[in-house]
C-alpha cells in the first residue's frame, strides 16, 4: 500500500531518469498526500523534439485518486489512491486505464506504518537504498465534470512486499526498472498482458526502510524533518495511530 510518498530531488535530476524533454520547476515535496497533485509520466503523442533520441514522453500534474470517467458524482466514490495490480484489468474501475492510460509516477520513496496493537503504529520511510529516484507503476484517468470542465485523476499500483517490506506491509508500490519505463507506457504496442510481468514485487535489497517519527502523520508537516530516523525501540506510549484512511477496489 502507499498512503504517502515523497519526491524531493531537483527537476533536472527527474527529467534525466525519466528521459523528458522538458520538465518545470517544482519544488521538493517531502510529504505528499492523497487528493494532492503529483506528477506522472506518460507516453507522448509521438514525434518528440526535432534531433533528440530521448523517447517521446511528457510529464503532466494530476489528482491522487483516480475516478474513472463513468462516475457522476466524484464525491460519493470512494478515494482510490491504490490500485491493486492483480486484480485491476478485472475491475471496471482500471481496465480501460491498464489498457490505455499506463503511467510512472516518479518518487524518491514512500511511507508505511507498522501496525504495533490495536490503535499503535510505527511510521516508516521506505527508500531505494542509498537514496535516488524511482518510478511507481500508476494509472491515469480524466474525469469529466457535467460543466464541461476536465480533472486528471492518478492512482499507484500495488503487489505483494517484497522481504525488505513484508515484515512492515503486506502491499507495496510496483515499481517499474528504467529499462522497461518504455514498454511499461507504451499502451499502443503492448496490451496489459504484454505487460503483467512488470507488475512484481522490487528486488530483495532495492529498498531499506528506516523508521521516522509520527511527523508524517500529520499533512501540515512538509520539511525534511520528517524523514529524520528515530529509534524504532521508543516508548509505546510515544506512537501515535495512524490518520490515513484508504480503500481499495
Amino acid at each position: 500500500m502507499c498512503g504517502r510518498f515523497a519526491l524531493t530531488l531537483k527537476p533536472e535530476e527527474v527529467e534525466a531518469f525519466f528521459a523528458l524533454l522538458e520538465l518545470e520547476d517544482f519544488p521538493p515535496r517531502y510529504n505528499i498526500a492523497p487528493t494532492q497533485p503529483i506528477l506522472i509520466v506518460m507516453a507522448g503523442e509521438g514525434g518528440g523534439a526535432p534531433g533528440s533520441n530521448l523517447p517521446d514522453r511528457r510529464a503532466l500534474l494530476v489528482r491522487w485518486g483516480l475516478v474513472p470517467a463513468w462516475v457522476k458524482d466524484p464525491k460519493s466514490f470512494p478515494l482510490l489512491i491504490n490500485a491493486r495490480s492483480d486484480t485491476a484489468l478485472e475491475k471496471n474501475t482500471y481496465k480501460t486505464a491498464m489498457r490505455h492510460r499506463r503511467a510512472l509516477v516518479p518518487a524518491s520513496g514512500f511511507y508505511e506504518w507498522k501496525r504495533e496493537g490495536r490503535n499503535r503504529a510505527q511510521a516508516y520511510w521506505v527508500r531505494p537504498k542509498g537514496g535516488g529516484l524511482v518510478g511507481f507503476a500508476g494509472l491515469m484517468e480524466t474525469w469529466y465534470e457535467p460543466g464541461g470542465s476536465e480533472i486528471d485523476t492518478g492512482a499507484i499500483l500495488t503487489t505483494n512486499a517484497n522481504t525488505d517490506i513484508a515484515h512492515i506491509h503486506e502491499r507495496m508500490p510496483v515499481v517499474i526498472k528504467p529499462e522497461d519505463f518504455s514498454r511499461w507506457l507504451d499502451c499502443r504496442s503492448n496490451e496489459p498482458r504484454d505487460v503483467a510481468d512488470l507488475l512484481r514485487p522490487a528486488d530483495p535489497g532495492f529498498f531499506e526502510a528506516i523508521p521516522v517519527s509520527d511527523k508524517v502523520n500529520r499533512v501540515a508537516n512538509t520539511g525534511p524533518e520528517i524523514q529524520e530516523p528515530i529509534d524504532a525501540s521508543e516508548s509505546e506510549a510515544e506512537k501515535k495511530p495512524v490518520n490515513v484512511q484508504l480503500r481499495l477496489i
